[in-house]
């Protein structure tokens, strides 16, 4: 999966990257911003969205589609499709250029609207990755764990960088019997749930 990836997919990736990296350098608001995974991360919701039963594959907070080029790697690699969700005008205009240039629109289904609006529509799923507003959190979860498979993945990132912010949240997680979970120490911190 990593040592053959399209050339399209790579040179977009390396475009995201940059934009980022330019994003932080000058100071651009916080919220307005591209606010992307590491690569390592990247590369480890690859492998677990890879790993995950059959179903339904979600993506809240998509960004300009950095975490979701990821993603379609597993896809591609499956034979599956994602459905990722961006709010925000800017953000979702990226995407689209995104997904256009990386070739990848067979696979993604883009929805530019409230992931927490559209969420319940969504059963089956066996592999969701949650990178939003943060105050999101605890809401998209208590929509997509109802609705996940068992044996399906949950992986929601910053949970070590803004550990304060989601502290009662992921407390919630951890406690949470329909779920096995534990914080990764990767890129800022990942929770991994799977659904018993």
């Amino acid at each position: 999966m990593f040592n053959n990836i399209p050339q399209p997919v790579l040179d977009r990736m390396r475009e995201l990257e940059q934009m980022d990296a330019q994003d932080r350098a000058s100071g651009t608001d916080h919220f307005k911003r591209l606010r992307q995974v590491p690569p390592e991360t990247g590369k480890f919701i690859a492998l677990l969205a890879a790993a995950a039963p059959a179903g339904r594959y979600l993506e809240i907070g998509t960004s300009g589609g950095y975490s979701t080029l990821w993603l379609a790697l597993a896809c591609r690699l499956t034979g599956r499709k994602i459905t990722t969700f961006e709010l925000a005008d800017a953000k979702a205009k990226v995407a689209r250029r995104t997904f256009e240039a990386a070739g990848v629109g067979d696979i993604v289904d883009f929805v530019h609207a409230d992931a927490v609006e559209r969420l319940p529509d969504h059963t089956d799923v066996a592999f969701c990755f949650l990178d939003a507003e943060k105050e999101l959190y605890a809401p998209c979860y208590e929509i997509v764990v109802p609705n996940m498979v068992s044996g399906g993945i949950l992986v929601a990132d910053n949970t070590i960088s803004h550990k304060e912010i989601l502290r009662p949240m992921l407390d919630r997680v951890l406690a949470d019997e329909r779920v096995d979970a534990l914080v990764v120490p990767i890129g800022t911190g990942v929770l991994l749930c799977r659904k018993r």
